[in-house]
């Protein structure tokens, strides 16, 4: 079975809130017939058109492939939280890589951010940046570490965004009595992420990229020139990116040895009017410190977006059910409030939750595996192999660097022993360890 159509009908966006108010944009034609390309990217999420755009920009003559429309994935579903730093905190980049490297890797995560901001602004896109992710913790012992980090962050990294939170400022930030502490990061943020992705392609496309939705890839045949197939066409290309992230099926095994797609909901609720105020006191998103994390915001017609639960088949499971519990264990003054969307999404973990950047072939390169930590972060891989197509590889080159071990079993016994792994960790959430 193949996760691109496993839960959804082809061609068509989830029935997600995001879907439903998102920004007009025209289909693009799928392909037919033998094209030419520079490069040929292969999904239209962030990465492949962060990468499209960039080329696209340096006079690049770029063709997209996307299965679906464009933001179909993961892109266009997830919370829309714009994080700082990697998917690793800096304590543990500093053990993998160095105190010299770390900061290098938290700069690049600070360039992300930035990235996505300038492009929203730069490119007068539809949609709108919110500062403001804050992290709520279950534990004592998750307070004191939450605030100890933002002192090392201030203190070796020069990083003065956080706002340290006691059990009375979480509580009056979120209304709910389920956490004893946190922090606001001001110099993070959240957006509309559909509407970020259908901004990168109007751009993209204006730039001069050629973008053809319902185009799925069977086959890639690599060489000096790389041919790319797909059901009635294929493009010849010098380079070729992968940019499928958990949607990547069999196009390369090596990349999906070490990446492993899950599944994760989101559900939005009827407006909530006055009663906003009782989930957040701040127009700022929210995620807090289970294994499996918990992850809301409002939306800016104050539905409340909530987050939570995974699976690891093929099939998504009842949402609703999946994601109302740990949103009442939050708020459970939300019991009798409707439920108007409820959407599920694949998207793409690591061994070690960090970013898996790859040359496959000399003349095609991946970056895949975000772990939640894609928004700022996949728009950036798809600028960075946007520089290395044209030479300039440093970038792309040093989160390559980074240790990317395979998933045990490779990828036929990955899922399975990922079931058993993350089953513990869920047990763990349930008796609050």
């Amino acid at each position: 079975m193949n996760l691109l159509f496993a839960n959804d009908k082809a061609g068509q966006y989830p029935a997600s809130y995001y879907a439903a108010t998102r920004a007009e944009l025209a289909p693009f034609p799928e392909l037919r017939g033998t094209v030419n390309a520079d490069v040929c990217v292969i999904g239209a999420g962030y990465t492949g058109l962060s990468a499209a755009l960039h080329l696209a920009q340096a006079g690049r003559r770029v063709v997209v492939l996307e299965a679906h429309r464009v933001g179909f994935g993961a892109s266009g579903r997830n919370g829309g939280q714009v994080g700082s730093g990697q998917r690793l905190d800096q304590v543990q980049m500093e053990k993998i890589a160095g105190r010299e490297n770390a900061h290098r890797y938290w700069q690049m995560a600070e360039d992300a951010k930035a990235l996505v901001k300038g492009l929203i602004k730069d490119h007068a896109m539809p949609v709108t940046f919110h500062p403001g992710v804050a992290h709520a913790c279950w534990h004592e012992r998750e307070v004191r570490d939450t605030h100890a980090y933002a002192e090392k962050l201030h203190r070796d990294y020069g990083y003065t965004q956080l706002e340290p939170l006691d059990r009375d400022g979480i509580r009056a930030l979120i209304g709910s009595d389920a956490y004893k502490g946190g922090e606001i990061d001001w110099g993070a943020g959240h957006v509309h992420p559909l509407n970020f992705t259908i901004g990168m392609a109007q751009a993209a496309s204006r730039a001069g990229a050629v973008i053809h939705e319902g185009s799925l890839v069977h086959r890639i045949d690599h060489g000096a020139k790389v041919t790319v197939a797909t059901g009635h066409g294929r493009v010849v290309a010098d380079h070729v990116i992968l940019a499928c992230n958990g949607y990547l099926g069999g196009l390369d095994r090596k990349v999906a040895a070490k990446v492993m797609p899950i599944n994760n909901f989101i559900v939005a609720t009827e407006p909530l009017g006055a009663r906003a105020v009782e989930v957040l006191s701040k127009p700022v998103a929210v995620a807090d410190t289970k294994f499996v994390v918990n992850y809301w915001r409002l939306s800016e017609d104050n539905r409340l977006l909530f987050g939570g639960g995974e699976s690891y088949g093929w099939k998504f499971p009842d949402i609703i059910k999946t994601v109302s519990k740990p949103m009442l264990e939050v708020y459970p003054h939300l019991k009798d409030v409707r439920i108007d969307y409820a959407w599920g999404g694949t998207l793409a973990i690591t061994m070690n939750r960090l970013p898996c950047f790859t040359r496959v072939a000399p003349n095609v390169l991946s970056a895949s595996g975000y772990s939640g930590h894609g928004v700022a972060l996949a728009t950036l891989a798809g600028k960075l192999m946007s520089d290395a197509v044209r030479g300039q590889s440093e970038g792309f080159d040093l989160m390559a660097a980074l240790p990317q071990p395979r998933f045990p079993g490779g990828a036929a016994m990955r899922w399975p022993l990922l079931v058993l792994a993350m089953t513990w960790f869920s047990m763990r959430d349930r008796m609050g360890v």
